[in-house]
């Protein structure tokens, strides 16, 4: 029963939960939350290199590296689906995604 106890103890203080029901879903929760994450990562990375292949269509073309209409096109996209930090978020995503060819 100690060693339960002390594995409860833990995960209540890792989870900030006051309860041994509040501080399973909390953990079962982040655990998802993390895997997700890790899916978040791998589609920006995919759009990280799908963007290199048309920037670099778009400069052996003769075209600018960066299209500003189609980058407000993405923040508006953002914005509507997500409200003000959406934005934040496109404009961090359009930052990962510039130059990296």
């Amino acid at each position: 029963m100690t060693t339960n106890t002390t594995t409860t103890k833990t995960i209540t203080e890792r989870t900030g939960a006051r309860t041994d029901e509040a501080a399973t879903l909390i953990g079962d929760a982040r655990e998802r939350i993390d895997a997700l994450d890790d899916r978040i990562i791998g589609l920006i990375q995919e759009r990280m290199a799908v963007s290199a292949v048309i920037q670099q269509a778009r400069i052996s073309s003769g075209g600018r590296r960066v299209n500003l209409a189609r980058e407000m096109e993405v923040l508006g996209h953002y914005r509507d689906a997500l409200g003000k930090p959406g934005t934040a978020l496109a404009m961090t995503m359009l930052e990962l995604c510039r130059g990296r060819i």
